[in-house]
């Protein structure tokens, strides 16, 4: 199952109520076959532009992010289930990218940083490079001379 963040935005209400709409959330993730790896509180803060959802219009929320592996399919039912949801001012899922794992040797590290591989191939890249920062005039005027002092 690939691993998703879940951005919450849920609406100003009381702590208990926060507490059974949370509990409504993570259930919802159980019954679509998902698994919660993490639940971040982030607080309540206020939101960046006024938003509206469900007929109200809200300018501070409390915001949570939830780190899940779930089926892919099973997304789409979520974001429809969160959608309908009244204490949900916005949903947002994001697909986290798996690390690539660098097989990393104590030779390779003891090396003074100008024989290492990563450093050469950005040396080799930096000779190829031209330098944008130095500006060369073009002689492509018409004149035989500068018409300028140099």
């Amino acid at each position: 199952m690939p691993t998703y963040e879940l951005a919450l935005l849920l609406r100003n209400m009381p702590k208990p109520e926060l507490k059974t709409s949370l509990k409504r959330i993570s259930h919802a993730i159980f019954d679509c076959g998902g698994i919660i790896r993490n639940i971040e509180n982030l607080g309540f803060r206020p939101m960046p532009y006024k938003s509206t959802a469900h007929g109200m219009t809200h300018k501070e929320a409390n915001y949570f992010i939830f780190k899940i592996d779930t089926p892919t399919k099973a997304v789409i039912d979520l974001k429809e289930e969160y959608k309908r949801d009244v204490d949900i001012v916005r949903q947002r899922f994001f697909k986290v990218k798996e690390e690539e794992r660098k097989a990393c040797t104590l030779e390779e590290e003891l090396l003074p940083p100008a024989y290492r591989e990563d450093v050469q191939k950005m040396i080799q890249i930096g000779k190829t490079q031209v330098n944008r920062f130095t500006y060369k005039f073009k002689y492509n005027s018409g004149l035989d001379y500068y018409p300028f002092q140099k």
